[in-house]
């Protein structure tokens, strides 16, 4: 938290570099002399942030799945490019996954003189940098940076609630990102962050990391090898994961698992912890309202809890 509250300083106070340039998450240099004004989004986080930073005309369509823009167009990477092209973007926001699986959207929207920018932080550390890249592109950096303001604030306030609890009375907990596939978090990824934040400890700290991504394996026998540690058993629910309370206590051998056996078992939203936006911080809240409900009710509450 340390380091983070640190590159906060920095981004507020050093000046913007390099107007009108930036080096997106696919190693490509973007060089543009103007704001982008005719956007299409087709990563909700995107959508969210820009709407964060007060756009909103700008943003033409957004993707198929996107529910926050319910009057604007919804299109998807994989429709003809000329579906795209009939809306008159002058920017397409993506991110890797898409860039990598759908290399010809890219090449044909570009050879038509539209921008293509892929953007996804892997880690805490590029949440930041992310957000500054948002505002160049559209002219929003002074939004950009009260963003990042906002969240160093909010964060300060919920480790003020998190440095109440004595470090020996603090949770042991997994958390889970897919349980089909028996995958945590890795270690710098911005769900770990949220746990940690919000005073948890995690117990799978040696999760090996899946390529350049938030998503760690682990596997059955290692959850189970730290059965008696585990406090409480968190996991994200959502399209990468559409699990229930009920699978999880129920999933063969998890009956040795301290968490199942006291019931402790609690599903988060995906959305506030695993998408690189402000609701980064509700998802702090809601853990730690989980993890010491005593400690919430006794300040008034941080956020809602529940077990599902």
């Amino acid at each position: 938290m340390k380091k983070l509250l640190l590159l906060l300083c920095i981004l507020l106070y050093a000046l913007p570099a390099r107007a009108g340039s930036i080096t997106d998450s696919d190693g490509r240099v973007i060089v543009f002399d103007h704001p982008f004004s005719r956007i299409i989004s087709l990563y909700p986080a995107h959508t969210r942030n820009l709407l964060d930073m007060g756009l909103d005309r700008e943003i033409i369509a957004v993707g198929r799945s996107d529910r926050q823009l319910p009057d604007r167009p919804r299109v998807s990477f994989r429709d003809d490019p000329e579906r795209l092209l009939a809306l008159k973007p002058d920017l397409v926001l993506i991110r890797p996954m898409i860039s990598r699986g759908y290399p010809q959207l890219v090449r044909r929207l570009e050879a038509s003189g539209v921008r293509v920018v892929s953007l996804q932080p892997s880690s805490m550390d590029q949440l930041f940098p992310y957000w500054e890249d948002l505002g160049r592109l559209t002219g929003h950096e002074k939004e950009a940076r009260a963003m990042i303001g906002r969240f160093g604030r909010e964060l300060a306030e919920v480790s003020r609630l998190v440095d109440h609890i004595p470090p020996a009375d603090r949770k042991h907990v997994y958390f889970e990102s897919i349980h089909k596939r028996m995958k945590t978090f890795a270690p710098s990824s911005m769900a770990i962050f949220v746990l940690t934040s919000a005073g948890g400890i995690n117990v799978a700290t040696d999760a090996r990391q899946v390529r350049n991504t938030n998503i760690a394996a682990y596997g059955k026998e290692h959850i189970l090898a730290r059965a008696d540690e585990i406090d409480v058993f968190l996991a994200q629910k959502g399209r990468m994961n559409p699990v229930t309370v009920e699978m999880i206590m129920r999933e063969p051998g998890f009956q040795v698992i301290r968490a199942v056996k006291n019931h402790q078992v609690f599903l988060v939203d995906e959305k506030l912890v695993s998408r690189p936006t402000l609701g980064l911080i509700e998802g702090i809240r809601r853990v730690f309202d989980i993890l010491y409900p005593e400690v919430g009710a006794r300040d008034g509450g941080s956020g809602s809890r529940g077990r599902d």
